[in-house]
């Protein structure tokens, strides 16, 4: 009897093994909207119009508050973090916009959560920022399970009539799945050697810019050195107190950064790298990048990448440092402070360069194939995410069975529309062992299993 539980329970150990490291990552993605996808598929605004040049979405003349909010976007791959950003404009104190976000939760959808603003905060209210399915950590959106669409409302306002409008262009989106990050392998890193390149600056020393914000200012000096290697004129000292965030009162808050190089005609966004090649063919195509990087050089710090030496060991203008200029970190310790950080960075190009390939436009994406993805996180306890994926819209039907073929759970029985769609199982009142989820949508079938271990 001992040996027969013995057997059974190394069995079921080796079920959890396989199924777990079986398990794929999410791909990274990037959509980005530009004016004209956004103008064509605005669901609902009032108060705003297209600017006379077609380039920008403004507030009406006569008009102080305006807002539009987007048609439901969908990504190709569920994710469960999303680093959100944009470009526009704001002439003066007067007038700025704010961008919140929203996704699916249970039947419906999550409140509106602010993601940002530019650039004073005029706003009486800054807004919500978590509910039951996530929040935002100031300048990233981190959910509890995995989505696979989401909502844009950019609300515009300014305190007189007569003052300028704030203008928007842009949108962006990166998103990704959490275990990419945890699971980067150094070592490959470190062994991908980029071909010799390097991008000259005028070099910004941030501890020389003021001495009293001079220590906060690591990103807006960055990007300074950036605009700096396009020819572009830019007073460090003005640029970080633009950039400086007066709601949360830093200076390295993502999205605004990136908000204000567009403020000198550069389109930007906040993004990730994995490799070191994926960030040299940037700069080979004329753009730059500022990498955000932890330790184990710095609990938190941003410098500008700035190429490649001939051995394929990176190359950096670090502002915190008075000789940072081109200077070249041991590899492993700069491959580790950026990717185990998730390789946030800023992107930029000058406007209208910025690839068109991450461009998307807000319809759905068309999906090829029937899928149900694997569970995730599994095994799990007690509750788990359940993504699938539709070619047509349909009648659509999913149920959890216990290995005896006993229905436990019916999750899905609705007519959906095709494209990606999650769903949430919860096996609270249930025993640990393994379980079926069966998906069915016209003579289309398709079963998982996964882990329920208490």
């Amino acid at each position: 009897m001992k040996f027969k539980y013995f057997i059974r329970n190394i069995t079921l150990l080796l079920i959890v093994f396989s199924f777990y490291t079986s398990a794929q990552n999410y791909p990274d993605q990037q959509y980005i909207l530009k004016i004209d996808s956004i103008f064509a598929n605005i669901e609902t605004s009032d108060g705003i119009e297209l600017s006379s040049d077609g380039k920008s979405i403004k507030l009406q003349d006569g008009v102080c508050n305006g807002y539009f909010i987007l048609k439901p976007q969908y990504s190709q791959s569920p994710f469960n973090e999303g680093l959100p950003s944009w470009n526009g404009t704001a002439s003066d104190n007067n007038s700025g916009f704010k961008i919140q976000m929203r996704f699916p939760y249970g039947a419906t959808w999550s409140p509106w959560l602010t993601v940002g603003f530019w650039k004073s905060n005029i706003w009486s209210s800054y807004g919500l920022t978590s509910y039951g399915g996530g929040y935002v950590d100031i300048d990233y959106v981190k959910l509890n399970s995995y989505q696979s669409s989401w909502q844009f409302k950019i609300i515009m306002t300014r305190t007189n009539a007569d003052q300028p409008s704030s203008t928007i262009h842009n949108l962006s989106f990166f998103v990704s799945d959490s275990r990419t990050t945890s699971s980067v392998n150094i070592t490959n890193i470190v062994n991908d050697n980029p071909a010799e390149i390097f991008i000259p600056t005028e070099f910004v020393y941030q501890y020389g810019v003021d001495p009293i914000i001079g220590g906060d200012i690591c990103s807006p000096t960055s990007v300074s050195m950036i605009l700096k290697s396009y020819n572009i004129v830019v007073d460090p000292y003005q640029f970080a107190l633009e950039t400086r965030d007066p709601y949360h009162n830093i200076f390295g808050v993502w999205p605004r950064v990136v908000q204000n190089a567009s403020e000198f005609g550069f389109d930007g966004a906040v993004t990730r790298y994995r490799t070191w090649s994926e960030a040299r063919e940037v700069l080979a195509n004329g753009g730059r990048i500022a990498m955000s990087v932890g330790q184990p050089l710095y609990a938190g710090h941003l410098f500008m990448l700035a190429g490649f030496t001939s051995d394929g060991r990176p190359i950096v203008h670090d502002p915190a440092k008075s000789n940072g200029y081109s200077y070249v970190y041991n590899k492993t310790s700069v491959s580790q402070s950026w990717f185990n950080k998730g390789g946030i960075s800023y992107t930029f190009y000058p406007v209208g360069q910025y690839p068109t390939s991450v461009e998307n436009s807000l319809e759905h994406f068309t999906v090829d194939e029937f899928t149900l993805y694997q569970n995730y996180p599994n095994p799990f306890n007690p509750s788990t995410t359940i993504s699938f994926s539709l070619p047509q819209a349909g009648q659509v039907k999913i149920s959890v069975y216990d290995l005896l073929g006993r229905e436990v759970a019916l999750l899905v029985n609705d007519y959906l529309e095709s494209g990606i769609h999650t769903t949430l199982f919860d096996g609270k009142n249930l025993s640990s062992g393994v379980y079926v989820y069966r998906i069915e949508s016209g003579s289309l079938v398709k079963a998982k299993q996964m882990i329920l271990l208490k």
